[in-house]
């Protein structure tokens, strides 16, 4: 039987189609040495030692956002490290500005999908196959730029896609933080704690060339939780309505799919780091709220657009101790290639 999101265990299990892309470990922590993951070298053989600087990255005490997020992600999730550096090309790393200016980087990286999907089924994938399996691998481990630091720090980074990059056969991120929000609270929003600049909601800023190192960390802040959840849907969405465009042609689905399969992987993620840090039910309680439809002439509004409303969590049956499942609002597809595959959770078993 294939592993699925919907499936109860001791935590929350990525897709059918995320997991093999990432080589994602058993769903208990994987223990490695405090600090083993961060601001490490992304040029560098996977097999090299983690937790060593490089120039331009953040320091661990820095204000950059989502450093030490990432750095705790890392320790409990070695598959997928995120190194706070400049973006990357070369040697297997792609650019995300390269996904939306050079048609033969988002080749790439649906090839490589291809590759493993031939690789693991003994067949080829469907071509807008390869391309869902190959978005729905990319937004999965980008999403937890934002919904991370959002989750453990209260704060969301503003990022374009010329922020990242990615490298696949690795499971390695690049992230160059630079202005993010964050509540009254937070020691960035104190006199001198970060470089004030003004900024206007929902934008990323303009130091798209800076180095890490020396890149302005511009602390916004709002005045509470709401207004902080409201700033990471214009956040993600944002970041992610060029890259949908770009995938568009090759997924051949329309824009309600696409933000489907978007609200799948970012909630899949979170959820599953969530619960190697033993907090999925904080993290089930707050997507929900994240993704809750608001009110308008006393029906439901898709107050979260373009996000699907609702995160897909259901409780457990009752009287039972199993975790609970949530239902897809989209289906991956890989039954296209192995029938038996089709996830408990998709929307096709849901639906009927």
């Amino acid at each position: 039987m294939t592993v699925s999101s919907t499936r109860p265990g001791p935590a929350p299990r990525a897709s059918a189609a995320v997991e093999a892309a990432l080589a994602l470990p058993p769903s208990r922590p994987v223990t490695t040495a405090p600090g083993a993951a961060g601001c490490t070298d992304p040029g560098a053989d996977s097999t090299a030692v983690l937790g060593t600087t490089v120039p331009g990255a953040a320091a661990p005490g820095s204000t950059a956002p989502g450093a030490a997020a990432y750095r705790r992600l890392g320790e409990l999730l070695p598959a997928l490290r995120v190194h706070c550096a400049p973006p990357r090309t070369g040697r297997g790393w792609i650019a995300g500005a390269d996904l939306l200016t050079h048609p033969e980087a988002l080749r790439e990286l649906i090839a490589h999908d291809a590759r493993q999907g031939l690789a693991r089924y003994g067949r080829p994938l469907r071509p807008d196959v390869a391309a869902g399996f190959g978005l729905h691998r990319f937004v999965w481990p980008v999403s937890l730029l934002f919904t991370l630091p959002w989750f453990l720090e209260r704060r969301v980074p503003l990022l374009t896609p010329a922020d990242i990059s990615i490298r696949r056969r690795t499971g390695e991120l690049t992230v160059r933080p630079g202005a993010f929000v964050c509540l009254p609270d937070d020691p960035a929003a104190a006199p001198g704690g970060a470089t004030a600049r003004p900024e206007a909601p929902g934008t990323a800023g303009t130091a798209a060339e800076t180095p890490c190192a020396v890149r302005r960390h511009t602390a916004r802040t709002v005045p509470d939780e709401a207004a902080l959840a409201g700033e990471l849907r214009i956040a993600l969405a944002d970041f992610l309505t060029p890259l949908l465009a770009a995938f568009r042609p090759e997924v051949r689905r329309g824009p309600r799919t696409l933000w489907a399969m978007a609200t799948d992987a970012a909630v899949e993620s979170l959820w599953h780091a969530a619960g190697l840090f033993g907090e999925e039910e904080r993290a089930r309680a707050e997507l929900s709220a994240l993704l809750a439809p608001g009110l308008q002439d006393a029906r439901p509004a898709p107050e979260c657009a373009p996000f699907t409303p609702g995160a897909g969590f259901t409780g457990p049956a009752s009287g039972s101790a199993v975790h609970f499942d949530r239902c897809r609002a989209s289906c991956c597809l890989v039954y296209t290639v192995e029938a038996e595959a089709m996830c408990a959770g998709c929307p096709r078993v849901t639906r009927g």
